[in-house]
């Protein structure tokens, strides 16, 4: 949604109550006033889908309780931390990044690894290399035109997030599919952490939740 500027007269003791409220929730006038407009008319504004979806990953990672959430009213991101069965319980941080304005991709998923640990880095590295694999293989495989963007590198991961072509998507769907993507890609990567996981168990799980959905970013 575009945005020009326009010139409106109001009252002092408006615009102060406006200002209390937007210092409230983070926001500057001018947006909190779109917002309060856009509420009346019942319009939904980009600030508004980003937050519904939020919440949305809120609920269902709270459900879960082995990822917590951490999201900010009007931030279009949410941070989410994951711990490691691993010696001192390294942190997995998941940032969700919610444009705008989509640009082909709605968004970013960026995956955060804090160790010093050598043996840990080299086990983080192999998993991703084959988690990329495996999308770009079966994305592209039965999914057409379905793929994403990959940086890599200095313990991130970061993913462009799509949404699929064959179906339309409310802001429960969206915040559902990102949801369980996220946890998917936590219990994968810690079941091969661990050890528990080769390889090819990751994949057939890849696949078996493929098949159930989730995973088509």
């Amino acid at each position: 949604m575009e945005k020009s500027l326009y010139s409106l007269m109001l009252m002092d003791d408006v615009v102060k109550e406006v200002d209390r409220l937007a210092f409230r929730r983070g926001t500057n006038r001018s947006n909190m006033i779109n917002q309060i407009l856009a509420e009346y008319l019942s319009m939904t504004t980009p600030e508004k889908r980003i937050g519904n979806i939020f919440r949305q990953i809120e609920s269902a990672m709270n459900r879960n309780s082995v990822i917590v959430p951490f999201v900010d009213e009007n931030a279009r991101t949410m941070l989410l931390k994951s711990s490691l069965e691993y010696k001192y319980r390294p942190t997995i941080k998941y940032e969700v990044e919610l444009y705008k304005i989509p640009r082909g991709a709605i968004g970013e998923l960026t995956v955060t690894f804090r160790t010093q640990s050598d043996s840990l880095i080299k086990g983080v590295n192999s998993f991703l290399s084959i988690w990329m694999n495996l999308e770009e293989h079966y994305l592209g495989k039965y999914f057409p035109g379905q793929s994403a963007d990959y940086k890599v590198g200095d313990g991130r991961f970061v993913r462009t997030i799509h949404l699929r072509s064959d179906r339309d998507h409310s802001d429960e769907s969206v915040g559902k599919e990102i949801s369980d993507y996220i946890q998917n890609f936590d219990a994968l990567i810690k079941g091969y952490l661990s050890g528990e996981y080769g390889a090819a168990d990751i994949e057939r799980k890849y696949v078996d939740a493929l098949n159930g959905g989730i995973g088509i970013l």
